[in-house]
């Protein structure tokens, strides 16, 4: 077999993941705001089930992002 013990990664090499978040606070802006459009279309076609799906999924990640924001210097 390929692997050898527990060490894994000579054979599949893990990519390193892309942050979850802006580092500065014109870009966390611009990801905030980008979320706040998608949540609020999504309010608006709350009766469609992929609507309420979005909306809730949407709401977390603005209060998400907006928590990271306001740790951002100016």
């Amino acid at each position: 077999m390929f692997f050898h013990g527990s060490d894994w990664t000579d054979v599949w090499p893990v990519p390193a993941l892309a942050p979850l978040y802006a580092k500065n606070r014109r870009d966390g802006a611009r990801l905030l705001s980008s979320a706040l459009v998608i949540t609020s279309i999504a309010l608006m076609r709350i009766d469609h089930t992929i609507g309420l799906v979005i909306a809730i999924l949407g709401t977390a990640v603005c209060l998400y992002w907006w928590r990271c924001y306001q740790t951002l210097e100016r």
